[in-house]
């Protein structure tokens, strides 16, 4: 008897021993580790803010509004690309990418598939957009795209009505190409176009009504390394390679030009 319940004191800890070795592999790791948001915002207050180079997803029904941003620094290219998971049965689908800057002004894209349509077939669509470099400066009535918050708008358009409310999974990823001193401009901007997304109040005494300070609460997301101040750029050094080589041709052609000395046929001065 006391042998028999040793045998199992014995087996009930062998169980426990090996119950995590077979509880199997740890998950493997999913898009949104690194921080990326797996939801989308409705609108542009909402929208999920990503940084460059993450990969967002979330999971909709056809016919909503879909919303995120991101940040873009002075002489950046943006390119955002959009895939959109289709379901099995479906119509024919057209959707389209809008990107906004921090003013909320459309801003065109230079080349890339905006708009695509899938086929009922299709299980997948994937749309891109590659925008104009952002200038550091620009001019009030320009439509140029300035350094801040830009936000991404993905939707179905012309959506048939059978197709309404189906479920869509979406992922977003936004890149940017540093196009440097070709595209700079002499200026920069007081600050960048980062709006405010709430208020906040603070009790101090003589600030506001009843002693409250109220301000606003700027978007979070901002370039890894900061935002620039605009002034900088790899043409400043251009153009000291270029003084240095002009200067360097002033030399060389006046050594060229002003002869070995007085020529020998004049006769010398009295």
């Amino acid at each position: 008897m006391r042998f028999t319940r040793a045998l199992s004191t014995a087996v009930l800890l062998l169980g426990l021993a090996a119950a995590p070795a077979a509880a199997g592999p740890s998950p493997s790791a999913s898009p949104s580790d690194d921080g990326a948001p797996t939801e989308a915002g409705t609108s542009f207050r909402t929208a999920a803010e990503i940084e460059q180079g993450q990969r967002a997803t979330a999971n909709g029904s056809a016919g909503d509004y879909l919303y995120w941003s991101f940040p873009a620094d002075a002489g950046q290219r943006p390119t955002v690309r959009a895939t959109v998971k289709l379901p099995e049965t479906h119509e024919a689908q057209t959707w389209r990418i809008d990107v906004y800057d921090g003013l909320r002004r459309r801003q065109a894209c230079q080349w890339g598939a905006e708009n695509r349509t899938a086929a009922a077939d299709a299980s997948a669509l994937r749309l891109a957009c590659v925008l104009r470099t952002v200038r550091a400066w620009s001019e009030p009535w320009a439509n140029d795209p300035l350094p801040g918050t830009y936000y991404v708008r993905l939707t179905a358009v012309n959506l048939p009505t059978s197709d309404l409310g189906v479920p869509v999974g979406t992922e977003m990823q936004v890149d940017s190409k540093d196009i440097g001193g070709a595209a700079a401009v002499d200026g920069s901007l007081a600050e960048p176009l980062v709006p405010g997304v709430a208020v906040s109040s603070g009790k101090e005494d003589g600030d506001g009504e009843n002693g409250e300070e109220r301000g606003a609460v700027l978007s979070a997301i901002e370039p890894e390394d900061g935002w620039s101040s605009g002034w900088w750029s790899d043409r400043w050094v251009w153009t000291g390679v270029g003084a240095v080589l002009a200067a360097l041709a002033g030399i060389g052609g006046y050594a060229l030009t002003r002869g070995s000395g007085r020529p020998s046929r004049v006769p010398p001065t009295a």
